[in-house]
């Protein structure tokens, strides 16, 4: 018997086998939930269908992944639709991950300062509002105590110079969760984060995640990089009934290095004055 055996949930934004939000939906999908996964939309001149393809190469060899289905984060009927689907296959769902970011490079690599107006927007549509978008589109087919989870980043709490417009991005995708715990707290959904270490993801590299590897094994508590494992079961556990009692919580899964206020054990390899 799995935890998760009888519960139905949707995962919103995996792009490939390295995608935290497939490391979580593989950990459900062990633990026996059916799941209906959603894939960013191909152009119309791609007749290879690459964005499918990716997922779907992941969810054909699962028994319990029920539906892919495209979805555009930033259109309100394709979020409508993808609910519509779930409620057709599953009635209601338990759970929903949203995985789902975005900032065009040219913003994302420059200054904060700089970022363009319609950068901005782009990115904040993309990477914040949406969660609130899709909470409420999936609002009608909540089961009672179902968990809504986003994926976040300490980007949006302290400044992590690279990270630029998305931590500002994350810093409001934060201040949703809380907003959306409350909204949502009487019908007994409770929504919550997980904010991830480094991980390489395609996300990841467009961050400049490899310079981060470095400094988190040498900065954080345990001296090490964390695992898309780690982090997989982490959200499993936010979405399951064991964590029934939190909401609007960032739960932090980096080896400790949010709780450090100095280098650690780094200060060891900065040459001392004479």
């Amino acid at each position: 018997m799995g935890r998760f055996d009888g519960s139905k949930g949707v995962i919103l934004g995996v792009a490939n086998d390295h995608s935290i939000a497939w490391a979580i939906a593989r950990e459900l999908l062990r633990e026996g939930a059916q799941c209906g996964f959603s894939h960013l939309p191909d152009r119309p001149d791609d007749e290879r269908q690459r964005n499918r393809r990716r997922v779907s190469q992941l969810t054909d060899a699962e028994p319990n992944a029920k539906f892919l289905v495209p979805m555009d984060a930033c259109n309100d009927d394709d979020i409508a639709a993808v609910m519509k689907r779930a409620a057709e296959e599953f009635g209601t769902i338990d759970f929903l991950v949203h995985s789902i970011a975005f900032a065009p490079m040219a913003d994302l690599k420059g200054d904060t300062t700089d970022c363009s107006r319609e950068g901005f927007r782009i990115a904040m549509e993309t990477s914040a509002y949406s969660l609130l978008a899709v909470g409420r589109l999936a609002r009608g087919i909540f089961s009672p105590n179902a968990s809504l989870l986003t994926l976040t980043y300490f980007g949006g709490e302290k400044v992590v110079p690279g990270y630029n417009i998305m931590g500002v991005c994350k810093a409001t995708l934060d201040a949703c969760v809380r907003y959306m715990a409350y909204d949502l707290g009487p019908a007994g959904v409770r929504v919550n984060a997980v904010s991830a270490g480094p991980l390489r993801t395609l996300a990841g590299r467009g961050a400049g995640v490899e310079d981060m590897l470095g400094l988190y094994e040498k900065m954080a508590p345990m001296a090490r990089n964390i695992t898309h494992e780690e982090v997989g079961k982490a959200g499993a556990w936010l979405l399951s009934k064991e964590s029934g009692g939190i909401t609007g919580e960032l739960l932090h899964v980096d080896a400790g290095y949010n709780i450090m206020g100095s280098p650690g054990r780094l200060l060891e390899l900065i040459p001392k004055p004479e």
